[in-house]
């Protein structure tokens, strides 16, 4: 039981349901994720090693490089700048991520809660690249598993995650603009002949 069941509150995902949203089209679900706890990750000047070294102990992987992105069990990490990553997990095992990934890393690095920030959907199936070509510039048909690139869609700044290429990615964007990110992706897979 949860701190606010006793009031009858009930978390809404970005799209403004109580259950996350899945669109299915011929060759291609969008599902909305909305179970995930985020914190971004910085590593403060002079201690870049020392919170790579904690971060690595933490999460159990090192933090990806430029560009990147990896999993380790529960955990998950996308690299967003210059020394600064987003990291996430699966919210009800992680729920308080940000006070734990700050211990971990102590002064070497700050640490900003970040999971009511964002919205993600994830994209599957054999249409991935004709809407993906359609929504950005980024070169999807060169992409690897593991590829982390910084673009925009629809006139917003989002992270877009390959999974599996040309089948299974993931778009990360401002919570705020969830409803115009869901629009795009529903108004391109429309488009796509």
């Amino acid at each position: 039981m949860g701190k606010f069941d006793n009031h009858g509150l009930k978390a809404v995902t970005p799209l403004g349901g109580f259950e996350p949203r899945v669109d299915a089209f011929t060759g291609l679900l969008i599902r909305e994720v909305s179970d995930c706890a985020l914190a971004s990750l910085a590593a403060r000047q002079g201690d870049e090693d020392v919170l790579q070294s904690a971060a690595k102990s933490f999460l159990g992987d090192s933090l990806p490089e430029a560009a990147a992105w990896n999993e380790h069990g529960d955990f998950a990490a996308w690299w967003m700048g210059p020394d600064l990553w987003m990291v996430s997990a699966p919210h009800d095992e992680h729920e308080l991520l940000a006070a734990a990934l700050k211990e971990a890393v102590g002064d070497a690095g700050s640490v900003v809660e970040q999971t009511d920030g964002w919205c993600r959907f994830d994209l599957e199936g054999s249409r991935c690249f004709d809407v993906l070509e359609r929504l950005c510039n980024a070169n999807v048909r060169a992409g690897k598993p593991g590829d982390a690139t910084r673009t925009s869609m629809e006139h917003l700044g989002v992270f877009l995650l390959c999974r599996e290429p040309g089948q299974r990615y993931s778009i990360i964007g401002p919570r705020s603009s969830a409803a115009s990110l869901h629009h795009a992706l529903v108004t391109a897979v429309n488009a796509v002949i």
